[in-house]
């Protein structure tokens, strides 16, 4: 049973926040707490103003919420500061497509918006969709792709008996074989039986999905709004209860689905597959996405969020190939771009998770396993090494590791907290981390010290972005104040092949992926 998640999913808000949360409250207090409340289709509706009260602490949302973008113009802007951001305390926006994996494990598809030529702030296109298949197919831990726990989109699928559907995200349920699909706009509930996922060189399972359509909050009609689920995730199933069958099963209602695109097969293209593991292929096109140690993204106008777009998902063609160091199962460690010194480096998840606090135990021990050997490889030269990741305005798991002299590595704790009384920042001294759940499940920023200190802060509001930089650049550390923002002291491309040429050759003896 510990493996088990309580969720709740609801259709559209609509603006109807305090009739919902009410709600929430109501039914933790009489099943018990949950976990999550995940929330589809139209979350703000033409009422915007109680937002306000939720927003400046006036009221509180009873349970970590999570929402899909827009599907109208006129919400962009309650969206704009908060790409993978809050949106206001315990409400965050998931982002306009990806996989979000909780600290159990359970694998969470979403697409915001509707289907279009193009994809823009409040459409997908052919393109969003293949990036969410892409990462969760490279979820897979070993053996056959058991598929994902739940797809959550605003729009219907095509088949589902529904005008206004989207071919795409029938296409991408096949897929990515969701056990749940959950989807809003329609205002009707709307549960179908199960149906079976044909097999395809991406794994000879069978996976059923049951397609479930929510109807707005405190609708007219007295509809369902909301869903409870416990769920037990995909990859801590057994194979036996993962197939098997109901009574009640249909035939996929997705199987035309390719033809009317035009397609002679919904089986993915393997060798296409395979090039975004490929540490030799390049990228040659297009503009070149920067990246640095701290996580920060480039200056507004608004982003957008996509995982094809994003600069850390090994399956994306934004990842600059030449500065992967090492790649392990689910992490891979790369020369950070704007490095501190020549040896900062990048532990980045290979699919798409947010932070620490959300990876399971597996992805959590190799996380460490990766610490051990640079613990071991900087130890060697006569160095300690500082970790730290900031959980705040960035999209993708990434844990700064930045070496140091062993003769001045004993003032980081000072550092740190001179750098935190200048910013009237409060941090936690705590023991090393054992697990990932011993992290919150919101914004914070964690630091890790050679004495197996661990300085957290969930002091996030106007929170620094250079701040482990900013700490790092100290007088007393490595004393580079130029080099506090990652963007005033870039490497040209050559630069960073030499660095990462000669790291590998030394690191070669501590790499146990090699």
């Amino acid at each position: 049973m510990e493996n088990k998640q309580k969720i709740l999913i609801t259709g559209d808000v609509c603006g109807r926040f305090s009739k919902l949360f009410d709600r929430v409250a109501t039914i933790s207090k009489k099943s018990g707490q949950f976990d999550f409340l995940f929330c589809v289709g139209d979350f703000f509706g033409d009422n915007t103003e109680e937002f306000e009260d939720f927003k400046n602490g006036t009221k509180t949302v009873p349970l970590a919420t999570y929402i899909l973008g827009p599907t109208q113009e006129k919400h962009l802007s309650l969206f704009q500061d908060a790409i993978n951001g809050e949106i206001c305390p315990n409400v965050t926006y998931l982002g306009k497509s990806g996989i979000y994996v909780t600290s159990s494990g359970m694998k969470v598809a979403y697409v915001s918006g509707k289907e279009g030529e193009k994809s823009s702030d409040v459409t997908f296109s052919a393109e969003d969709t293949k990036s969410v298949k892409m990462s969760c197919l490279a979820t897979k831990s070993s053996g056959d792709y058991r598929g994902i726990d739940i797809l959550l989109t605003s729009q219907w699928p095509h088949g589902q008996n529904n005008s206004e559907s989207s071919k795409l995200l029938s296409l991408l349920t096949m897929d990515i074989r969701p056990r749940y699909h959950f989807c809003g706009l329609e205002d009707i509930h709307c549960e179908k039986p199960p149906f079976r996922n044909p097999a395809d060189t991406n794994s000879q399972l069978d996976l059923a999905t049951r397609f479930i359509s929510l109807a707005s909050v405190g609708n007219t009609q007295k509809q369902k709004y909301i869903y409870a689920l416990s769920i037990t995730p995909v990859d801590k199933m057994r194979l036996t209860d993962l197939l098997q069958r109901t009574v009640e099963e249909v035939e996929c209602p997705y199987l035309g689905i390719p033809a009317l695109l035009g397609m002679t097969t919904t089986q993915s293209d393997e060798k296409a597959a395979q090039y975004f593991f490929d540490m030799n292929t390049e990228r040659h096109q297009g503009k070149r996405h920067s990246r640095d140690g701290s996580g920060q993204h480039m200056k507004r106008p608004r982003k957008e969020f996509s995982l094809e777009k994003c600069w850390f998902c090994l399956s994306s063609a934004n990842v600059e190939k030449h500065l992967i160091i090492s790649i392990g199962d689910s992490f891979y460690v790369a020369l950070a771009k704007g490095p501190l010194n020549t040896q900062h480096v990048l532990i980045i998840s290979i699919s798409h998770v947010q932070s620490v606090s959300l990876l399971p135990e597996d992805d959590f021990a190799e996380l460490q396993r990766f610490k051990s050997a640079l613990v071991e490889f900087f130890k060697s030269q006569d160095k300690a090494v500082c970790f730290f990741e900031r959980n705040y305005k960035s999209s993708h798991l990434q844990v700064n590791a930045v070496p140091l002299d062993t003769s001045i590595a004993w003032q980081l704790s000072e550092c740190f907290e001179n750098t935190a009384e200048f910013y009237k920042l409060d941090f936690e001294k705590l023991p090393k981390l054992a697990s990932a759940s011993e992290l919150p499940s919101g914004p914070y920023f964690a630091a890790e010290l050679p004495e197996e200190m661990t300085l957290l802060t969930r002091q996030m509001k106007n929170f620094p972005l250079h701040f482990g930089r900013e700490v790092l650049c100290s007088e007393n550390l490595l004393n580079c104040d130029e080099k506090i923002d990652w963007k005033d002291c870039q490497l040209d491309i050559e630069q960073e092949k030499e660095i990462v040429k000669q790291f590998k050759e030394n690191f070669k003896a501590f790499d146990f992926t090699s």
